[in-house]
């Protein structure tokens, strides 16, 4: 397979992957009963978490589109669910983040580490030089979807957002 099909195949898998995930994402909030919004919360929580960069509650509405009361509204039934937690952010006290509540991690850790497991075997036959590779080419795909979700948003700031109609525009 020559460059051009090897990226095309690159990215039906990374859309496989999205697409698989998306339906992971839906079992795991109708068993533990969070609204879809309440596991893409906790997911930016999570993934900010294990970054070294938590959310304020802020930053938290800019990621999921939401207007503030919307927020506020979704972290205060997260934060009485045990799925979230306030602390002052160490690093200048006057901002308050958000971090995953310890129910809230064992949850996440009881219904994904069987995922991990299915990880482990699925990768168990790639060498170290082929794992370290994968990892360089999601994290140049990453890269790739956060510049263009970028700009997407400035494009979107540009038009006045909040304005669609919901529906794709076949143009």
């Amino acid at each position: 397979m020559d460059r051009r099909g090897l990226e095309e195949a690159i990215a039906a898998d990374v859309r496989r992957l999205s697409a698989e995930s998306d339906q992971i994402a839906r079992i795991f909030a109708a068993r533990h009963r969070v609204a879809a919004n309440d596991f893409r919360a906790l997911l930016h929580v999570m993934v900010a978490e294990t970054a070294g960069s938590p959310l304020t509650a802020g930053e938290l509405r800019a990621l999921m589109g939401m207007s503030g009361a919307a927020i506020t509204y979704l972290v205060e039934r997260m934060i009485e669910s045990g799925h979230l937690r306030r602390d002052s952010d160490p690093r200048d006290r006057r901002k308050v983040i958000l971090r995953v509540a310890e129910p809230g991690r064992r949850v996440a850790r009881e219904f994904f580490t069987p995922l991990a497991e299915q990880t482990h075997r699925a990768l168990v036959g790639l060498t170290d030089d082929e794992l370290g590779a994968a990892h360089r080419t999601f994290t140049a795909l990453v890269a790739a979807m956060r510049a263009f979700r970028e700009e997407l948003g400035a494009a979107e700031a540009g038009r006045g957002a909040g304005r669609s109609s919901g529906r794709l525009d076949p143009r």
